[in-house]
């Protein structure tokens, strides 16, 4: 059976779109880290590579693959990296840096050997990182084709295994003011792959990994750590032991094919609640890790834009600001994102998502849609027994209150959200014409 086509594969249009439209985008991305000219003022002595490299003339996405030992983490890279080849997607898996210091001969006992060891480690462990995670995306920018990168753990990763203030040393040494410059400023999604030590204790096993060395409690322990160092990211997957392991590697398939918009029989990944009320921090469990961010949507005009395709009813993208919050309501640091949605006429939803810069951020801005306003709200992300939740409390220009519970919603699913009890719930919003007024495209409407 062939590939289905890729998503962004759309037919000629008659007229020209704006330069900044949800199609043109992906050709007018800049590297994140680069402050250089768009693709139209690069020098023609550049090579194509070279070209691409600045400009890539197709998406990118880089999945952080995470959790606590014996997750199926390893699994999951062997099931996704054929999966998406043959659906035309370029594939470059990335391995976890601490192990291959382990691996080449760096013994478990230098983190004490020395005072100090574990931050050096740590702080090693980083650069590479970064060095292998920025030289394949550059190689498969260079490619010219849609990619995805697999990355075994992620920079927040090290926070787990590091005490508090060593991890704060470790920030300020590289003069990291703003930890979303590691997390949501940097990865499409992270997909948490719980132990089998928890929910699955009889195939916890350490016979695969000749790294693993954790018990079953301590890694139960790490598990809960790695998930915290990940809470505010706003594409934190749980994958849990509620299902047979096949089933939860279907599910990592799943949703992988939704984040990159390709068909998939996952419609559903969130339920949404209307709360009566902004939930009072000061309730919240002292074991709930949670983030808090100010967003500002933007929705975009999008100037000529075909939406003739069979299958697409509605099509829109919106640009985000998300600025990271401390506890004392200062702000941290800010990352950007842009996003298209399709709606399908069987019912699907299919987003496409960029982390891009804060110059594309602006000069997205001024093509924004002048019959909306601009959505201004405060989000909450935390945890809560292997959940993930966001609450969207809308500041401007309603005054609602909308908490996102993920859920898994597969044909042979019947899962339901498992409710904190210190939210303050109204009723369930569904998938009613009546019910989208809860939406922020329509609250974004001027009326």
């Amino acid at each position: 059976m062939s590939a289905p086509p890729l998503p962004y594969d759309r037919k000629p249009s008659n007229t020209t779109p704006s330069a900044f439209s949800a199609r043109n985008l992906s050709q007018t991305r800049l590297r994140s880290n680069s402050h250089g000219p768009l693709a139209q003022d690069i020098s023609a002595e550049l090579t194509e590579a070279e070209v691409n490299s600045i400009a890539p003339p197709a998406p990118i996405y880089k999945i952080v693959l995470t959790g606590g030992p014996c997750g199926g983490k390893t699994t999951s890279m062997a099931r996704l990296s054929p999966y998406l080849r043959e659906r035309g997607f370029e594939v470059i898996t990335c391995p976890e840096a601490f192990s291959l210091l382990v691996n080449n001969g760096m013994a478990f006992d230098y983190l004490s050997a020395v005072k100090g060891m574990d931050i050096v480690v740590q702080d090693t462990v980083m650069d590479m990182q970064i060095g292998m995670e920025d030289g394949f995306e550059r190689v498969l920018r260079a490619r010219g084709k849609p990619a995805v990168l697999l990355c075994d753990r992620g920079l927040m990763d090290g926070s787990a295994y590091m005490k508090e203030e060593d991890w704060n040393k470790l920030m300020q040494k590289r003069e990291i003011g703003c930890v979303s410059e590691l997390r949501e400023g940097r990865y499409n999604a992270v997909f948490h792959l719980v132990t089998a030590a928890e929910g699955a204790e009889e195939y916890y096993t350490l016979e695969n990994n000749a790294v693993r060395t954790e018990s079953p409690e301590l890694a139960r322990s790490l598990d809960s750590m790695t998930l915290n160092a990940w809470v505010g990211h706003p594409s934190l997957k749980i994958f849990d032991n509620s299902t047979d392991f096949e089933t939860k590697m279907q599910r990592v398939v799943e949703e992988t094919a939704r984040l990159v918009g390709l068909p998939t029989h996952l419609q559903k990944v969130t339920t949404k609640f209307l709360l009566k009320k902004e939930p009072d921090l000061s309730s919240f469990p002292r074991e709930v890790a949670y983030q808090i961010f100010d967003v500002e949507k933007v929705y975009l005009y999008e100037e000529n834009e075909d939406v003739s395709q069979e299958n697409v009813l509605k099509e829109y993208s919106f640009i985000r600001k998300r600025t990271s919050l401390r506890k004392s309501g200062k702000e941290s640091g800010s990352v950007y994102g842009w996003t298209s949605v399709q709606k399908m006429k069987d019912g699907q939803r299919i987003e496409k998502k960029r982390i891009i810069t804060k110059r594309e951020y602006l000069s997205l801005f001024n093509n924004r849609d002048k019959t909306r306003h601009i959505v201004r709200q405060k989000r909450i992300s935390f945890l809560w027994n292997i959940q993930s939740f966001n609450v969207h409390v809308f500041k401007e220009p309603s005054d609602v209150c909308i908490l996102h519970a993920q859920v898994r919603s597969s044909p042979d699913s019947n899962d339901t959200v498992d409710m904190p009890s210190f939210l303050d719930v109204d009723r369930l919003i569904t998938d009613s014409v009546e019910d989208e007024i809860y939406g922020a495209y329509q609250i974004s409407l001027i009326k």
